[in-house]
């Protein structure tokens, strides 16, 4: 059994140190920190979506950003796209589930906001749908997905493809990636 755990955690390490020797990937991330941190500076908020897991992870990250990371600071606007479920379930109900990110998106987003998407294969049609709305309302599309990134690949302003195509891994490393984004935006901010 101990094996086993050490192949795991050998498995989560060895994708992270992929990402930390990936310097296109890293440049990415960085580009992401810049961009989030002139979208708050200007007044503008963070959106997170996803599916899942992914829905976990983005909302986790989104309260990062209102609450707090290591620093006492005011709450920067963010939210999780998902975390009302009488509209998740209405939109879902009459218009269906492949439209209950771009839906609210249209209501709440607005140009100069920025879009994380969270896809471990970048295929989910509901995120895909709220990219493009995003792209039809001048919204920045970030976007963390798996290697090949999916069809999200052709709507991402900046593509964080994880070099894995194993779902938890992947995801452990999109919440390393989104806690350098908190932790660096953060700093910068304060």
């Amino acid at each position: 059994m101990v094996d086993q755990i050490q192949n795991i955690f050998n498995q989560s390490i060895g994708v992270k140190q992929m990402v930390v020797n990936d310097p296109d990937l890293l440049e990415k991330i960085d580009i992401s920190i810049q961009r989030i941190t002139s979208a708050l500076k200007a007044g503008n908020k963070i959106l997170f979506c996803g599916n899942g897991g992914s829905a976990a992870d983005a909302q986790h990250l989104s309260a990062e950003f209102t609450g707090r990371f290591y620093l006492d600071r005011k709450p920067l606007p963010a939210e999780a796209l998902h975390t009302n479920t009488s509209y998740l379930t209405a939109v879902a109900n009459d218009y269906g589930y492949d439209f209950v990110y771009a839906r609210l998106l249209e209501g709440i987003g607005k140009p100069g906001d920025v879009l994380v998407s969270l896809s471990t294969s970048g295929n989910s049609k509901n995120i895909l749908f709220a990219m493009e709305k995003a792209k039809e309302m001048g919204i920045l599309n970030i976007a963390f997905t798996g290697a090949t990134g999916g069809e999200m690949k052709s709507l991402a302003d900046i593509l964080i493809n994880v070099p894995s195509t194993d779902t938890p891994r992947i995801q452990e490393s999109h919440m390393m990636i989104g806690h350098t984004i908190c932790q660096i935006v953060e700093k910068n901010l304060v």
